[in-house]
């Protein structure tokens, strides 16, 4: 790490996100202690300490503190790599602002939301004012969409909600969305400061909502002459993944056509999450803007795989983003009875029951329940239908509560510890408060059911689970009886096995089996789980990986976003995925073979547009410094036949990086022992194994070497090969003497054309 001039304290002035720390109720104060024995000066405690309290000791070259500072968050422990300072003593902190919920008894056919947001703006201030505006803020990567978190809250801080929509604009087109339903325990709040000192975080999502709330979320601002005019782009989907792609392509001046095979758009939103969590008129917000924007949006139309070849005669690019639409089912006995449904078709059905003229008897009726006898309006009594619900997830949580607002009983099992339950404990206990019967450690052992064939007794095992990463173990022993009129398997939902062949590699798997980069390690995010015991920093980092994944075609001028590549993730996930593919088709600059680029409006204009220069990036592993130069030396080569390059270590190499390349270049030193066996470096096997899938990429490869490469650029083209590439050149670079540097001085620039002539080919 670079050197920083000493940073210097004045305990006279405000902390760093303009106000004074809070005064402790008992009149103590944190007390830090700097272990000078362990501390090696590398700075990364004064450089993340939100409100001065360490600075270095310029004599020694260690940290030192001054507790008067101190607000107690330590982020100066979880972030030093030597464990060299502690922290005793309270927080300083206001309490977290109460939560405004309506919990009255719930009443037939009343699916007004229930969690409401800040009173006013004295009190939205308030809880902004516990935000410490952190210089490496935590929050921001917890958040999929990494919010300026910090940057929101400010603007709240000083009533400017118009410049809070503008920093929210960046990362996010549904705010009032996620504000609503995302699972901030998990994700942003669970990763707050205050959290991981396990404390109560800043009402990150509440404040998200305050904005929405009171100051209308921006329409899209299209730039006709952007970056996507001329492109003609279809989007498969509407749910969150195909809002987030259409919004950032519309603003860039793309053509887009959104293709939906429901009647109205929204996707899960619409349909999957109920008017108590998110009203009607939230869930419809994005894309009745974007259709008044110039989105051509084309409900009951859907796309199979089968299509796919004709869309993209049609179009320059596609956008994948049709969801996980097949509900997983438990493989029991009995699952195949009359009154076994799956939570899509309860929560689609329900929906629809509710609209105003609709009859919710009817729907009952039709899936063989009895309607309530009291009138709508009226207290849900405990004598209804009774409806097992099966999961205890978010959606599970969404048919339990949408069932006792229909007047039924409704019971909730799953096998999890609630512990490592996927759902919000929020929502959980939002539902045991209305009456919903949540059971964990239970799974269905069979159905059985009466001599008309419909299901009318659960047999529950009981489980037991050690750790999140331990798979549940059923327990011997009787199961307990449940008497049941309509079980609804709500577990969740898989990839559409239609579309599997067509996308090689899906569901990406959010887990990073690498090594976290230095800049996650001194954040702090992995030192500590939230107060909710949630692992943030490690899921966080498993939501890059789908992230990056987002922004490689799966196949040529084919991108895929949200459940469609990982799999059930969350609406944040799957918006921010969206925005990610968007971005990263509208740096490729995809054509049809044949089409006309056009400049104008939408539908192309007079004028031709100019054809970027093509883009190339030199990526090297080195040792000694030879490879490097000859990476060096390639970048030149490429240069010089009119293309942009970038050169740097693989260490640098980031995946937008990779994702606004035309070509990649990679090279390696050849490493072992030439009577044995010799590879390229081992951190470049590394590097080029955790690629993710990067199909239809143009790529070239070469080594270096001092005896013989012998397969060194085989196996490099083997592992790109493996994650889709095309190897377009390869080269081996080396030899003894004064001959073999004149080889090779004389073979780069022979290479670097064969690469950039071969790339022009396929432009």
């Amino acid at each position: 790490m670079a050197i920083m001039e000493p940073q210097l304290r004045q305990a006279d002035q405000p902390d760093q996100a303009g106000r004074r720390p809070q005064a402790s109720p008992t009149g103590a104060q944190p007390v830090v202690s700097v272990l000078t024995d362990r501390c090696a000066g590398c700075q990364e405690c004064v450089v993340r300490c939100p409100v001065g309290a360490l600075a270095m000791d310029t004599d020694l070259w260690v940290a030192e503190a001054d507790s008067s500072l101190c607000v107690g968050c330590r982020q100066c422990t979880r972030t030093c790599p030597f464990s060299a300072i502690t922290v005793e003593g309270p927080a300083l902190v206001a309490p977290r602002a109460p939560l405004h919920e309506e919990h009255a008894n719930v009443v037939l056919g009343d699916f007004a939301e229930t969690r409401h947001g800040f009173a006013s703006l004295a009190e939205a201030m308030a809880e902004a004012n516990r935000c410490l505006n952190c210089p490496d803020p935590t929050c921001t990567r917890g958040c999929p969409a990494h919010n300026d978190i910090p940057g929101f809250i400010a603007a709240v801080r000083r009533g400017d909600l118009a410049g809070a929509h503008q920093v929210l604009r960046a990362t996010s087109v549904l705010p009032d969305v996620c504000s609503r339903v995302c699972n901030q325990a998990a994700q942003c709040e669970g990763a707050c400061t205050w959290s991981l000192a396990g404390g109560q975080a800043v009402s990150i999502g509440r404040l998200e909502r305050f904005i929405t709330d009171n100051a209308p979320v921006p329409p899209p601002s299209r730039q006709d002459a952007g970056e996507g005019a001329g492109l003609r782009v279809a989007v498969v989907g509407s749910g969150p993944a195909g809002a987030g792609a259409s919004w950032a392509l519309l603003e860039a001046g793309a053509s887009v056509t959104v293709y939906e095979k429901d009647a109205t758009p929204g996707g899960l939103c619409n349909w999957g999450i109920p008017d108590f969590t998110l009203p009607a008129p939230v869930a419809s917000r994005p894309w009745d803007q974007l259709v008044a924007a110039g989105v051509d949006l084309r409900c009951r139309s859907e796309v199979g795989p089968e299509q796919l070849d004709e869309m993209l005669e049609a179009y320059d690019a596609v956008v994948l983003a049709h969801g996980a639409g097949d509900p997983l089912r438990l493989g029991v006995e009995g699952a195949n009875l009359a009154g076994v449904v799956d939570a899509t078709m309860f929560l689609k059905g329900a929906k629809e029951a509710l609209e105003p003229g609709s009859e919710p008897g009817a729907f009952l009726a039709s899936l063989g329940l009895s309607a309530p006898s009291a009138a709508a309006g009226t207290a849900v009594n405990g004598h209804g239908p009774r409806v097992l619900v099966l999961g205890a997830g978010n959606t599970a949580m969404d048919v339990a509560r949408t069932a006792r607002r229909l007047g039924c009983q409704a019971v909730c099992v799953d096998w999890v510890d609630e512990r490592y339950a996927l759902a919000r404990p929020d929502e959980v206990a939002e539902a045991r408060q209305e009456g919903v019967d949540v059971r964990f450690l239970r799974t269905v052992s069979t159905l059985e059911g009466d001599s008309a064939g419909r299901v009318r007794v659960a047999r529950l095992a009981t489980t037991e689970q050690a750790s999140a990463a331990q798979r549940p173990k059923v327990l011997s022993g009787p199961p307990d009886e449940l008497k049941v009129d309509l079980v609804v398997m709500a577990m969740g939902y898989r990839l559409e096995a239609r579309f599997a062949q067509l996308l090689p590699g899906t569901p990406v798997r959010k887990v990073d089996d690498r090594v976290p980069d230095r800049q996650w390690l001194a954040s702090g995010v992995l030192a500590a789980p939230s107060a909710s015991n949630a692992p943030v920093g490690r899921l966080s980092l498993g939501r890059e990986v789908a992230l990056e994944a987002a922004m490689f075609p799966l196949r040529p001028r084919v991108w895929v976003a949200g459940d469609a590549l990982t799999g059930p993730s969350t609406v944040v996930e799957a918006m921010a995925q969206g925005r990610r593919a968007a971005i990263a088709l509208l740096q490729a600059q995809p054509r049809r073979p044949h089409a006309t680029t056009r400049r104008g409006d939408a539908s192309g204009g007079d004028k031709a547009a100019p054809r970027r220069r093509l883009r190339a990036l030199v990526c090297y592993q080195s040792a000694g410094g030879h490879t490097a130069a000859v990476a060096e030396e390639v970048g030149r080569g490429l240069a010089a036949q009119g293309m942009e390059v970038t050169t740097l270590p693989l260490v640098k190499v980031g995946a937008a990086d990779m994702a606004a390349a035309d070509v990649m270049v990679v090279g390696s030193w050849t490493e072992g022992m030439v009577v044995a066996k010799v590879h390229p470096a081992k951190a470049a096997r590394t590097w080029l194994e955790h690629l993710p899938r990067i199909a239809g990429k143009q790529v070239a490869v070469f080594c270096t070497y001092g005896v013989a490469p012998k397969g060194t650029v085989a196996e490099m083209r083997s592992l790109l090969e493996a994650k889709g590439a095309t190897v377009l050149a390869e080269a081996a670079f080396g030899g003894h003497g004064s001959s073999g540097r004149a080889a090779e001085k004389a073979a780069v620039p022979v290479f670097a054309q064969k690469v950039a002539q071969a790339v022009a080919a396929r432009a």
